[in-house]
C-alpha cells in the first residue's frame, strides 16, 4: 500500500511540475505580446538611431511616418510578434527553472531569496532564451533598417540572409545577444522582485495592478540602463552585411564617436522600457492568476 501511495504521489508531483511549466510558458508568452504591442514603435526608432539611419528621434519619427505612414512605426513587428511568444515564454520558464536550481544549490526557499540569488536565476533564464531571441532579433533589425515601398517582407529578409550566409547568417549576433541578455535578465528580474517586495507591505496581500506595473516598468528601465551599450554593439553587428566580430564592432563604434556612440537611441529605449515592461509583467501576472483559477 505504501508503494502504491508513493507512486501516486510521484505522479502527482510530475503533473504539478508539468502544469507549472505550462503556466510559465503561457503567461510569459502573453506578457511578451503585451510588450510588443506597447513598445514596438519605440524599438524601431532605437534601432534606426543605433544603426546610423537618423540623428534624432524626432527626425526618425517624422520621416518614417512621411514615407510609410503611421503603420511604418510598426515595420518589423511580425518577427517579434511571432518570436515573442516562445521568447518570453522561454524567458519566464527559464527564470522559474533558474529559481529552482538556485534553491536546490543553496538550500534556501525561493520566497526567501536575496538579490544575488534572484539575479542568478535571472541570468540563467537568458541562456535558453538566446536560442530563440537571437535569430528573431536579427530578422527584426534587418527589417527595421529598411525604408520605402521596395522593403522586403519577413520571408524575403530571411531568404536573402540565408542566400548570402546560410544558417550562420540568421544566427548572427547570438553571442552578443547572450552578453546583453545575461546581465540584462539579472537586472530585470532582480529589480522586479525587489521593488515588488518593497511595494507589498503585507506579504499575504495581493499586489495592486499599479504596483505590478510600477515594478515591471522599473525593471525594464534598470535593464536598459545597464546593458544599452551592449545592445548597440548587438544591433550594429546584426545589421552588418559582412562578417564582423564583437570586438571589431566595438572598436568601429568607438572610433566613430567615442563613448557617446554607444548610446544612440537611448531616449526611445528608456521611453519604451517603462510602458512596455509594465505591460509585460501585468500580462504575466494576470495570465498566471487566470491559469491558476482554471487549471
Amino acid at each position: 500500500m505504501d508503494e502504491v501511495d508513493s507512486v501516486l504521489e510521484a505522479e502527482h508531483v510530475q503533473e504539478n511540475v508539468l502544469l507549472d511549466n505550462v503556466k510559465s510558458f503561457a503567461a510569459g508568452g502573453f506578457g511578451g505580446i503585451c510588450a510588443v504591442l506597447t513598445g514596438h514603435p519605440f524599438d524601431l526608432v532605437k534601432v534606426r538611431l543605433q544603426t546610423g539611419l537618423y540623428n534624432s528621434s524626432v527626425q526618425c519619427v517624422k520621416q518614417t511616418v512621411a514615407k510609410d505612414g503611421l503603420l511604418g512605426l510598426y515595420r518589423g513587428v511580425l518577427p517579434p510578434l511571432l518570436g515573442v511568444t516562445p521568447m518570453f515564454a522561454v524567458s519566464f520558464w527559464g527564470y522559474d527553472v533558474g529559481k529552482k536550481l538556485v534553491s536546490r544549490y543553496t538550500g534556501n526557499p525561493i520566497d526567501q531569496f536575496d538579490i544575488k540569488e534572484i539575479s542568478t536565476a535571472g541570468f540563467i533564464s537568458a541562456i535558453p532564451t538566446t536560442l530563440v531571441a537571437a535569430p528573431f532579433e536579427r530578422v527584426k533589425v534587418m527589417m527595421q533598417i529598411q525604408e520605402g515601398a521596395k522593403s522586403k517582407g519577413m520571408g524575403g529578409v530571411i531568404a536573402e540572409m540565408y542566400r548570402t550566409g546560410g544558417i550562420r547568417s540568421i544566427f548572427k549576433g547570438s553571442v552578443a545577444t547572450l552578453c546583453r541578455d545575461g546581465p540584462g535578465s539579472a537586472l530585470y528580474f532582480g529589480t522586479y522582485e525587489i521593488v515588488k517586495k518593497k511595494l507589498s507591505k503585507d506579504s499575504d496581500k495581493e499586489l495592486s495592478l499599479v504596483a505590478i506595473m510600477t515594478a515591471g516598468g522599473l525593471a525594464g528601465v534598470s535593464m536598459w540602463l545597464g546593458v544599452f551599450p551592449i545592445d548597440t554593439i548587438k544591433s550594429t553587428q546584426q545589421s552588418s552585411n559582412i562578417p564582423v566580430s564583437i570586438l571589431q564592432t566595438t572598436k568601429n563604434i568607438y572610433r566613430k564617436g567615442g563613448i557617446k556612440a554607444f548610446f544612440p537611441g537611448v531616449g526611445p529605449a528608456l521611453a519604451r522600457s517603462f510602458p512596455a515592461n509594465a505591460a509585460t509583467f501585468l500580462g504575466v501576472e494576470l495570465a498566471r492568476d487566470f491559469l491558476d483559477k482554471i487549471i
